[in-house]
């Protein structure tokens, strides 16, 4: 796919207020493109606004210019409206809408195959590993320097979105890339400890409540979050605190699923995957998204019914799937 990134460029010139907006629930790819973007749009000389339904999440708050996101819109008109990250209009939620009904053009960048190309202008690079990724070959692209400020929300969403360079699709260039974000100051140590190694005492919490439904049947290993767990550790939000990464990490498992009971009557589901099998289609199936390694959805309850369901699903995956070559089989 070709990729006019001049019409993109000239879109930014011909603005002077720009919008960027990402997904809901976002990650650190969401944030790391949407503020890597802001902040370099700023040095650019534009007026620029960065929102995502109800703002950022705690773990996220060292991210340079987290303190410009809002976390919801009632005002405003732009010149230039771009989401970065979104695969679809549902996904950037009520701020995405606003913003796309007093925006005179959009900008669609993201890099989820099953992106809707929706917008004016797409920036739509399935083989990129992140967002972020596609951010840093636009603003190359219009030969604007890296500041410490844009390299350091963008090596997040690299470093977030790969799990630490670990899945499969990470590229040459995507290493490269880092290399120049850490040579324009941004910490890949920091990022890493922040983002995929610290957590708060009401993980373990949450871990030690979840633990004991694991269970590992063939190769998929799964755990269930329900709301009890969530109560006992203080948690008011469906969340596993990272325990499905943990998981996967098990020898035997080449899937693994957590299950997560919400206050709604749903259940949200995080997958991750090894090299070779995917989980994006998984979850694409159950109205969710994500990447082959590491996707989820939400789906209804209750729990049970919810196991029933999505078990076979990943059966299939496991079946159709095939371990990357060089990496043996343990026996």
């Amino acid at each position: 796919m070709t990729i006019d990134w001049s019409a993109a460029t000239q879109a930014i010139d011909a603005a002077q207020t720009i919008l960027v907006v990402t997904h809901i629930k976002p990650d650190g790819d969401a944030l790391g493109s949407l503020l890597g973007l802001a902040n370099a749009l700023r040095e650019r000389g534009r007026t620029v606004d960065a929102a995502v339904d109800d703002g950022v999440p705690s773990i996220f708050l060292f991210i340079a210019g987290v303190e410009t996101v809002k976390s919801s819109l009632d005002a405003g008109q732009w010149d230039l409206m771009i989401s970065v990250d979104a695969s679809d209009e549902e996904r950037i939620g009520l701020t995405g809408a606003y913003g796309m009904a007093h925006s005179q053009r959009v900008i669609n960048l993201d890099h989820h195959p099953t992106n809707t190309r929706f917008g004016d202008i797409h920036l739509i690079v399935p083989e990129a590993v992140s967002a972020s990724e596609i951010v840093f070959t636009w603003l190359d692209s219009m030969a604007h320097p890296i500041s410490a400020d844009v390299a350091a929300p963008l090596l997040t969403g690299l470093v977030t979105d790969t799990i630490g360079f670990r899945t499969s699709n990470v590229t040459s260039y995507a290493l490269g890339a880092a290399q120049q974000l850490m040579e324009a100051g941004a910490s890949l140590a920091d990022i890493v400890q922040r983002t995929l190694v610290s957590k708060p005492y009401s993980a373990v919490e949450l871990w030690r409540e979840a633990l004991p439904s694991v269970r590992l049947q063939g190769s998929i290993i799964s755990a269930a979050v329900t709301r009890a767990n969530l109560k006992n550790a203080k948690l008011p939000e469906a969340t596993d605190s990272g325990l499905v990464g943990f998981l996967i990490a098990v020898e035997e498992a080449k899937v693994a699923v957590v299950f997560k009971e919400t206050t709604e009557g749903r259940v949200e589901l995080s997958f991750r995957s090894k090299p070779g099998f995917d989980v994006s289609e998984v979850a694409f199936s159950l109205g969710g998204g994500g990447h082959k390694q590491a996707a989820g959805a939400t789906i209804n309850g209750p729990l049970e019914a919810a196991q029933a369901r999505v078990r076979p699903l990943l059966e299939a995956a496991v079946k159709e799937g095939m371990p990357v070559v060089g990496l043996p089989e343990r026996q």
